[in-house]
């Protein structure tokens, strides 16, 4: 079972599943981000309590012995994506389909061969949003494995693997997904909360 919910920081933040954990915030400029995810996860878990959760080496959260389930939270600008699942470990990204000064530089930088050709077969108006679907789908393969962002320029998100990869454009959002077990990211599979 895969399960994906998108809501915006903003509102989540200030829900009451949220204001219920205020407390146990940090007091920095995550807070917002902490908020709208732990009472996300709230919401989706109720009526079971939020297990403890503890971080990897690279900072990935998970549940104490990945039970009762496995989930990955990403955002950008106002929102916020959390993919939970009980099959395994997954990752997700959400970005902002948005012009970026250096794309292309950056495109060069990180991209594989494969994901080059892609974004070349491209007409020239539609590679921007086709940049965001390539780095949404690296992000969430480096996510699921729990590495760092530094690895991304290892993935190639062309590549057949045992992983499988689902990308879906939502109006000016770009979402990924990586899953251990077949998934297919479409407008129905999203929650919106």
């Amino acid at each position: 079972m895969y399960q994906v919910f998108l809501g915006k920081i903003s509102t989540l933040c200030a829900d009451s599943w949220a204001l219920a954990l205020a407390d146990q915030a940090p007091k920095s400029a995550q807070r917002d981000r902490w908020l709208a995810g732990r009472g996300l996860l709230s919401r989706v878990l109720a009526p079971q309590k939020l297990p403890e959760i503890v971080y990897g080496e690279q900072g990935k959260p998970a549940f104490v012995d990945h039970k009762p389930y496995w989930f990955n939270l990403s955002h950008s600008g106002d929102d916020i994506v959390l993919l939970i699942s009980d099959e395994g470990e997954v990752g997700c990204d959400i970005e902002i389909i948005r012009q970026h000064d250096n794309w292309k530089a950056l495109a060069n930088a990180v991209f594989s061969q494969g994901e080059h050709d892609e974004l070349e077969r491209e007409a020239p108006e539609a590679q921007l949003p086709a940049f965001w679907r390539i780095w949404t789908r690296k992000e969430a393969i480096v996510k699921q494995r729990g590495g760092s962002a530094w690895q991304i320029v290892s993935i190639d998100s062309t590549f057949k693997s045992a992983l499988h990869v689902s990308h879906y454009q939502h109006g000016a959002l770009s979402l990924a997904v990586c899953t251990p077990t077949p998934f297919t990211l479409h407008a129905d599979a999203l929650n919106i909360v």
